[in-house]
């Protein structure tokens, strides 16, 4: 292996390195969480829009629209939930979900949810995996330019593309680390555990309860408890396997990264 081979193979590795820690998080002592919260950790933001409607929509405050979207129907009543009230005062007109968890209100109150959770070691920051990412999309390019520009093309390279091929193959498993973290999971697998999805939306009589199973299971519950308002309002996923990738690095949406499994460094 070359001296100059070093060097790139060394700056691959700092790129790796520095990734890995911004991908790290610290689990804190954290309150009760809402509703909102927990879809958040499930879903991402559309599913935590979703439990903000249903909640909205308890209280006849928004209503199913025209082509699967969603109108005000009138106040938001008495909520002080951040969530809840952007939503609400985005709904100016009647709008698609996915439109809806784009306005400038409900985003602000979306990054705000996400930033709370992250204080409490439950979800990476957007800002740090972006930052993580673009460190591990250059370690492919930084191992390549140092084959290219400073190997011979002999047996003397062999080495130098097996701890190549090392560190990429580091750098795409930590691409594949979803946005929640370990802790998010266990605390997801645990509420599930102890309040599992009836067979039928008449066990559930408490209205706070159905947000909690909506929160928790997504499509499923939408279809127990609001199967008209869900199906007209737009509000089920129409992606194979529903949100839950999300909290398992199966299905990043676009905003926080690839579609892939691999492990968590947290």
């Amino acid at each position: 292996m070359t001296t100059g081979m070093w060097w790139f193979l060394g700056a691959a590795l700092v790129q790796l390195v520095l990734a890995a820690l911004l991908l790290r998080t610290r689990s804190t002592e954290r309150p009760e969480l809402p509703p909102e919260a927990l879809a958040m950790l499930r879903g991402g933001p559309r599913a935590a829009v979703t439990v903000a409607l249903v909640a909205l929509h308890q209280r006849g405050a928004v209503a199913a629209g025209r082509r699967g979207t969603i109108r005000a129907n009138g106040g938001a009543g008495r909520t002080r939930d951040p969530l809840q009230l952007g939503v609400h005062r985005s709904l100016h007109r009647a709008l698609a979900l996915r439109v809806l968890a784009t306005r400038p209100k409900a985003r602000q109150a979306l990054d705000a949810l996400s930033t709370e959770l992250g204080r409490t070691g439950l979800l990476r920051s957007p800002g740090r995996l972006r930052a993580a990412r673009v460190l591990l999309s250059c370690v492919p390019v930084t191992v390549g330019a140092g084959i290219l520009v400073t190997l011979p093309p002999n047996r003397a390279a062999g080495p130098a593309l097996a701890l190549g091929a090392l560190l990429v193959a580091l750098a795409a498993a930590l691409l594949c680390v979803p946005p929640t973290t370990r802790a998010a999971r266990r605390l997801l697998s645990g509420l599930r555990d102890r309040y599992p999805l009836p067979e039928h939306r008449r066990e559930v009589p408490d209205a706070r309860d159905v947000l909690l199973y909506v929160a928790l299971y997504g499509d499923p519950a939408l279809t127990l408890f609001l199967p008209h308002f869900s199906r007209d309002g737009g509000l089920l996923g129409r992606r194979v396997g529903g949100e839950d990738g999300y909290a398992g690095g199966l299905g990043w949406n676009p905003e926080n990264g690839p579609s892939c499994t691999g492990g968590t460094p947290d």
